[in-house]
């Protein structure tokens, strides 16, 4: 007979990045989709993800994005990097936020606010770090509805036991 234990994944999303947002939450909906309990446990500058005055202000940022590739933004060849120094032009990080957006969009992929909402509703767990929100003197209040603040590391440890963990 198989094990019984429905499958878990963890993710530990610790940047608040318009980038790094989305890869936990691509694979956290793709999980609930296939039956699998997910948790999201927000820690550092993860915390934007959740929090009600930065969710909808997330940012891709071009300097020291060494991956980031030029022909991302505009049609040009596919090998073009943007170098770092164009990073510090006035206005740069504005722009790639926004053409970041665009392609987002294109591919129906809803905006995090959106994706977290989702997510709740298919029965994702969402946990803020409490040495995180001790630290940045944030509380329940400060979350989007979902978000159980206070849950330290360890707890979430105990929470997660025989889950996947990915850290983000």
């Amino acid at each position: 007979m198989a094990d019984e234990t429905p499958r878990h994944i963890a993710f530990i999303c610790s940047k608040g990045d318009l980038d790094m947002a989305y890869p936990a939450l691509v694979m956290g909906w793709a999980a609930l989709g296939n039956g699998v309990d997910v948790s999201l446990f927000f820690t550092f500058w993860g915390l934007d993800m959740v929090t009600k005055h930065r969710i909808d202000k997330l940012q891709l940022a071009p300097v020291a994005n060494t991956s980031m590739k030029m022909s991302m933004m505009m049609p040009m060849p596919k090998n073009w990097g943007i170098p770092n120094l164009m990073g510090i032009i006035p206005g740069m990080t504005r722009f790639a936020t926004w053409m970041m957006r665009k392609k987002i969009a294109a591919v129906g992929a809803p905006p995090v606010r959106e994706y977290l909402e989702m997510m709740q509703d298919g029965g994702a767990k969402m946990y803020a770090c409490k040495m995180t929100c001790d630290m940045m003197g944030l509380g329940q209040g400060d979350f989007i509805d979902g978000v159980v603040s206070g849950v330290t590391a360890a707890d979430f440890i105990d929470m997660t036991e025989g889950a996947q963990i990915i850290f983000i």
